[in-house]
């Protein structure tokens, strides 16, 4: 089998590329369009197809240097933590607590209903947690974690199947959102309130000049080399946190202090344009790196546990995130969210939010409510769920 390795430079390039076809395939296809499937995911997906052709043909493999992957995630984090005003947070707070019980009950319920079903299905009770909320709330990175402590409990392969079930979580994760936040908004009639955003376009368009944007990319920049440390130091005390988590508190604390009109006021409008960009390039090389015959090896009752999780993930939006979120276009724009990350990550969660608020309007509480809950609190959450569970099987 030939193997190409590709440099960090072509790398990114072809990520690029990626993310191209992606937007063709999406402008072209009617279905991708009507049901706001994510270009990034779309032409990652078709990456992800052809090294699968080539790997099952024994013919290549691609292997890619994604060096830069996670730099671009932090980067998109950082912009999200420039639009934590004080005027937001105070208009967020009850509305994170709300969306916070609801992560946590999806979570509750991936888990209780996967290790239910995985026992009805006469397998270990171990493969419902390896397909439950470790995989589908938690991701490649929580799958890889607990993969070998489910081994070393009785469960075979518990890491190739947690890290299987990630990847199918990151796909349907993406696929289901968009349409479930289109069928609300559209059978509700729901219209943004943010409308500022789409009433001034041309307006923001005149605002996009060089010196903004070179401005905005230094602002992003020191922000998220002052991050670094501040996570380092948050670590050093004993308390886990993604990286990036320090890169969004230094950029929420800058946008507080150099304020609108000041000299060194945060350029909002480009940070958000360069957000949507490594937002971009992030999830093409993610979904570009995902290796597809992984899933090939699932068996039935795995495949039928994994079905189970996204029908679950669908309600909850539908009904729960939807109804207790305001049943308002907020809510919808949640309801997309919530399938990125309660079943896979929270980048592909925001991807179906930017594709639900590209067509239909901005919504400010959805961008700042779902990042805190998705990428601070709901992992320490999650991993207390899984410890309770472990301690009631065994």
């Amino acid at each position: 089998m030939n193997v190409l390795n590709l440099s960090l430079a072509e790398t990114v390039g072809l990520s690029i590329v990626v993310i191209f076809v992606g937007k063709l395939l999406v402008s072209k296809i009617g279905f991708l369009r009507k049901f706001l499937i994510p270009y990034p995911i779309v032409g990652g997906l078709v990456f992800a197809i052809i090294t699968l052709i080539g790997y099952e043909t024994n013919t290549f493999t691609i292997e890619l240097d994604t060096t830069l992957q996670q730099y671009f995630m932090v980067c998109f984090f950082t912009t999200i933590g420039f639009q934590a005003s004080i005027k937001v947070l105070k208009a967020g707070g009850i509305g994170v607590v709300i969306f916070l019980i609801i992560s946590i009950l999806l979570v509750i319920c991936e888990d209780g209903v996967g290790v239910g079903l995985a026992h009805l299905l006469h397998q270990n009770d171990l493969l419902g947690l390896a397909t439950g909320s470790i995989p589908m709330v938690g991701g490649h990175g929580t799958a890889a974690a607990f993969g070998p402590l489910l081994e070393k409990l009785g469960l075979h392969s518990a890491s190739e199947v947690s890290i299987a079930a990630a990847t199918f979580g990151l796909i349907a994760g993406s696929l289901i959102g968009g349409p479930i936040a289109r069928k609300l908004i559209l059978k509700h009639d729901l219209k943004s309130n943010d409308s500022d955003d789409t009433k001034h376009e041309e307006e923001k368009k005149t605002l996009l000049n060089t010196n903004n944007i070179s401005l905005a990319f230094f602002q992003i920049a020191l922000a998220v080399g002052i991050g670094f440390y501040v996570s380092c130091g948050i670590n050093k005390l004993g308390i886990t946190i993604p990286i990036y988590i320090g890169s969004m508190l230094v950029a929420a604390v800058m946008r507080n202090i150099f304020k609108d009109g000041s000299k060194l006021e945060m350029k909002i409008e480009e940070i958000s344009v360069l957000g949507d960009m490594f937002l971009a390039i992030f999830l093409a090389q993610a979904l570009m790196g995902l290796k597809l015959w992984q899933l090939s090896n699932l068996a039935l009752p795995l495949i039928i546990l994994l079905v189970v999780q996204v029908i679950i993930v669908a309600l909850f939006a539908y009904f729960i995130v939807y109804k207790f979120m305001g049943k308002n276009y907020d809510a919808s724009v949640l309801a997309a969210g919530i399938c990125g990350f309660g079943l896979g990550a929270t980048p592909n969660a925001i991807a179906n939010m930017n594709a639900i608020t590209s067509k239909f309007g901005n919504s400010i509480k959805a961008y700042f409510i779902l990042p805190l809950v998705g990428c601070l609190f709901i992992d320490f959450c999650n991993a207390g769920i899984i410890t309770i569970f472990l301690q009631f099987i065994n």
